[in-house]
């Protein structure tokens, strides 16, 4: 996302968890909630994409699933 766009509530939320857990156990093992919030954050971007673009093909969809599935060879 651009740096003047905003992430989503849930992203933001799971920043504040992830900050806080940080600060206050900094031997947790932060991983998932590091997973959670590039996950939130990708899912962020993407919708703002595809709030801007026209629609896609059938085509185009089953290419950027792939992306997701890991099973397109680029």
């Amino acid at each position: 996302m651009s740096a003047t766009s905003t992430y989503s509530r849930k992203s933001r939320s799971i920043a504040g968890t992830l900050g806080r857990t940080i600060q206050h156990h900094p031997d947790a093992d932060v991983s998932d909630l590091r997973r959670d919030l590039a996950a939130s954050r990708i899912e962020d971007h993407i919708a703002a994409q595809l709030a801007k673009a026209p629609p896609l093909t059938a085509e185009q969809r089953e290419r950027i699933t792939g992306l997701l599935r890991g099973s397109a060879k680029g």
